[in-house]
């Protein structure tokens, strides 16, 4: 009996923590909003990593493409990207669903199923779904 109890509650206490934990991961695609502050003439972005990681590409792509679209210096600390001058949060999230329409989603059949490669000094975006190849534009 002891065994049983010990055994629901251990069950019980994973449970918990899963839905507790389920908020902070992205499903099989989503576009996190950006999570931020100021701390003086810089922008703080604290959740940089997860928005990469939740869109699949490498954050230092998204960090150049964010810094030639906010025209500010970027660079990462840890897990926080640091912009040199103030930026709203909108502003950001607007440019990262840019940077998702361009990078991310394939342009055939929408879905997010892609993956950028590099041959002969040209960039591809590959849709794993249709199979659709297209060259994009550097950044």
């Amino acid at each position: 009996m002891e065994y049983k109890s010990l055994l629901e509650d251990a069950y019980n206490n994973i449970i918990q923590k899963d839905n507790l934990n389920s908020a902070s991961v992205c499903g099989r695609f989503e576009v996190l909003n950006v999570a931020g502050h100021f701390e003086g003439s810089r922008t703080i972005i604290t959740n940089f990593l997860k928005v990469s990681s939740c869109i699949r590409r490498n954050p230092e792509h998204l960090i150049k493409f964010l810094s030639k679209e906010l025209a500010t210096s970027a660079e990462l600390s840890g897990d926080r990207l640091i912009l040199c001058r103030k930026v709203s949060s909108a502003n950001v999230n607007e440019k990262v669903a840019k940077y998702v329409k361009c990078f991310v989603t394939c342009g055939k059949c929408g879905k997010p199923d892609t993956e950028l490669s590099e041959e002969n000094y040209k960039l591809f975006l590959k849709c794993l779904a249709c199979g659709n190849k297209v060259e994009i534009h550097k950044i």
